[in-house]
Parts: C-alpha cells; structure tokens; sequence
C-alpha cells in the first residue's frame, strides 16, 4: 500500500499519513522503526504494510517508496 507522510514527530518517532483516497492513518514508533527511517519530512511518498481494515486498519512498517 501506498501513502504521502502528512505529520511525523522527531521525538516520538510516530506520525500519520494520508492514503491515497485522503484517509488519514496513524503509525506509532514501531512501525516507523521497522522501517529503519530516520526522518520523515510531509509529503515524502512512503510504503507501508498494514493489518486490519477499516477502522481497525493498523499501519505495521513505514518505508520510501522506491521505484
């Protein structure tokens, strides 16, 4: 799945994301570090893998999209 960073605080490592139907999703410090970031700036194209659906959809790895 893919996503734009929309927040992402420095200090709790957590964020959210816009999906691409402009639904905003949290992600919290370990997903982000699954990911092996170390910065996250807004509107940074990202990859994320998720659990869930709905409201219960859980964002599990934030990585850059790369093509």
């Amino acid at each position: 799945m893919h996503a734009t960073s929309y927040t992402y605080d420095p200090e709790t490592r957590s964020g959210s994301v816009l999906l691409d139907d402009g639904t905003p999703v949290e992600f919290d410090a370990a997903a982000f570090d699954a990911g092996g970031l170390r910065l996250l700036r807004p509107g940074q194209r990202v990859r994320l893998e998720t659990e869930g659906a709905g409201e219960g959809l859980r964002i599990t790895l934030v990585t850059l999209q790369t093509l």
